[in-house]
């Protein structure tokens, strides 16, 4: 294990200076820049000062960690069946995610539930057919190749009015559907 450069993630994560985390556990600057780039090793009181500035703790640490799954195949897609729409979870598990990739079916006249004001964002690719946005009263037309991108504040829903089926990919943050 990498101790430094775990440390130096941490410290990224909490968009902490090398100068704010050596106040912090009463270190020097130089020190943790060697500490980071692994050229010394710290003793165990010395890391857990460290850790308890960057609010984890030694146990948390030395977790060993599950590598995430980077990659997915069709197989480990899941598929919703809809009465106006089908859904494919194109990234399994996503609730523990910060944002959700769907593919969404509309077959003609069909179209997504209406998604409620939310504090996120969304994105969409019509990647075949044309569908109708409606968001907050107005009414957009998308052909494929377009996007939409939006806040989450106003009511939304896609419908497709079209004489094909259509396909959305839509990508949401926080995970919505």
């Amino acid at each position: 294990m990498e101790i430094g450069h775990k440390v130096k993630q941490l410290r990224m994560q909490k968009n902490l200076t090398l100068e704010e985390l050596a106040s912090r556990c009463e270190l020097t600057k130089g020190f943790l820049s060697q500490l980071e780039r692994d050229l010394t090793s710290p003793s165990i009181a010395t890391l857990n000062d460290i850790l308890e500035a960057l609010g984890s703790s030694l146990s948390d640490f030395f977790k060993d960690e599950k590598q995430d799954k980077i990659t997915f195949q069709k197989r480990d897609f899941f598929t919703d069946e809809r009465e106006q729409c089908t859904i494919h979870w194109i990234v399994p598990n996503t609730q523990k995610n910060e944002m959700e990739p769907i593919m969404m079916e509309l077959p003609p006249g069909g179209e997504s539930f209406e998604v409620s004001p939310h504090s996120g964002e969304e994105f969409g690719y019509v990647v075949d057919g044309s569908v109708l946005l409606t968001h907050a009263e107005k009414k957009y037309h998308l052909k494929k190749g377009e996007t939409f991108y939006l806040k989450g504040k106003e009511f939304h829903q896609i419908r497709n009015e079209g004489k094909t089926a259509a396909r959305i990919l839509w990508v949401s943050t926080p995970p919505l559907f």
